[in-house]
């Protein structure tokens, strides 16, 4: 969606020792997304513990940004937040149900279904203001600071291609307390993924990125 709108998209990956931009402001925005790795293992993996930090250059910056799954986990540690797996080991996969908060109508404009891939969590961090809610294993889905940086639990860049390979990639997960079935998660893509392109759109929209203006090059008499 973004190269549509005339963005180039630079790809790093830290947990596989690609070094992060020097500089946020160069760039347009900035998006994180998921992985399989935990926020809380900046202990342990330098790729993480870079994420963070990057990520807290980007908020100093005031450069657009958007966590998805991992990265708005990233974003909760990154503002003083905390990450943490459900009591009781329980995960999300799969389209669930995310309802707006009270004045968040504006971002959301009604429940939607979002495909999900997690076992942790995020609380809204010191200074951030909750957008969605949604099942009670993971109340907090979606949160703001500000006008142009956002964190979300749920996955909207999914294609049905992707969930194909996570399906087998990770499909002992589904074994899991609170994990929908492959067929659940075609399914509900073929339901769902037409307005949720609308929905991430709209943020893009919301976010400043409305796209590169197009040079039209003008010949000379």
């Amino acid at each position: 969606m973004l190269e549509a709108r005339g963005y180039t998209l630079d790809r790093r990956c830290p947990c596989i020792e690609h070094p992060l931009p020097a500089d946020p402001r160069d760039y347009a925005a900035v998006v994180v997304f998921g992985g399989p790795m935990s926020a809380n293992d900046c202990g342990t993996l330098a790729g993480i513990r870079h994420e963070i930090d990057f990520t807290k250059r980007v908020l100093d910056a005031d450069v657009p940004y958007l966590g998805i799954c991992l990265g708005g986990q990233i974003l909760a540690r990154a503002l003083g937040g905390t990450v943490e797996p459900h009591p009781e080991d329980h995960v999300e996969i799969g389209y669930t149900r995310v309802e707006p908060v009270p004045g968040a109508e504006s971002l959301f404009e009604h429940s939607r279904f979002f495909f999900q891939w997690h076992r942790e969590g995020f609380d809204v961090p010191p200074g951030a203001e909750l957008l969605a809610t949604g099942t009670n294993s993971f109340p907090n889905q979606a949160f703001r600071v500000g006008d142009r940086t956002y964190g979300l639990q749920f996955h909207p860049e999914m294609t049905l291609e992707m969930i194909h390979r996570w399906n087998m990639g990770g499909g002992h997960r589904l074994n899991a307390p609170g994990a929908q079935p492959k067929r659940a998660h075609v399914k509900g893509y073929e339901l769902f993924d037409a307005g949720i392109e609308r929905w991430t759109n709209a943020l893009f929209d919301r976010m400043g990125l409305h796209g590169v203006p197009v040079r039209h090059a003008e010949a000379a008499e």
